[in-house]
């Protein structure tokens, strides 16, 4: 009788137990910038955009992942995922990274997933302390991820988001120039453009104009 074997069942899991957020303003920041990215990319529908999902690039290594603050695929259709797996990905790896340093984050931790992120062949990592205000950033050049000397002004190949430093911290602008902001500030923007338009269906009343017919 000849005997057979199966391969083990591997299981990768879609929580690393770790929280999304370690602070309101770390979470502030992941949910500002994964929210702008997929407003600029709301009708593409091959850029897969993710907040805090495990990404696993090598099939049969459930202990290699990590869970980028924010990541961006593009080749990739959007799709509900409870994990990145590379290998069912057409083996495409995030191209682009965000992570969002909190004060629980170690130097050796961060040191960690930048060789991650450099041997599993991420086109741009950014790293962002929002305490300190400070920016770092990596491109991949020459098959490493290379330091960005300057990233004041610096734009995205990828995306081409600008980001720019000043007094008050890291500030992000669409390729169309218009500024990252928050649910807040969309919010007052909104309600702002509702009072500008209701003060011009008036105007148009005291002139004798029904606003609804033009």
């Amino acid at each position: 009788m000849q005997s057979t074997t199966s391969e083990p069942i591997i299981i990768y899991p879609s929580s690393d137990g770790k929280p999304i957020a370690d602070s309101t303003i770390q979470y502030d920041w992941i949910s500002k910038i994964k929210g702008n990215l997929d407003g600029m990319f709301k009708d593409d529908q091959n850029v897969f955009i993710a907040g805090d999902l495990i990404w696993y690039p090598v099939q049969g290594r459930n202990d290699l992942s990590q869970a980028p603050d924010v990541m961006v695929v593009f080749g990739r259709p959007k799709s509900d995922r409870k994990s990145y797996l590379q290998w069912n990905e057409d083996n495409i790896p995030p191209q682009v990274v965000f992570e969002i340093l909190s004060e629980t984050n170690t130097k050796k931790e961060m040191n960690k997933k930048l060789l991650f992120y450099n041997e599993y062949n991420v086109e741009e990592y950014y790293l962002y302390d929002p305490k300190k205000k400070n920016l770092d950033g990596w491109l991949r050049t020459e098959g490493i991820l290379d330091v960005i000397e300057l990233m004041s002004g610096w734009v995205s190949p990828r995306l081409g988001v600008r980001f720019e430093l000043s007094d008050e911290g890291l500030e992000l602008y669409r390729p169309d120039g218009q500024k990252f902001i928050d649910f807040v500030e969309l919010e007052r923007k909104r309600e702002l453009a509702q009072a500008k338009a209701e003060r011009l269906a008036a105007k148009l009343r005291e002139l004798g104009i029904d606003p609804d017919t033009i």
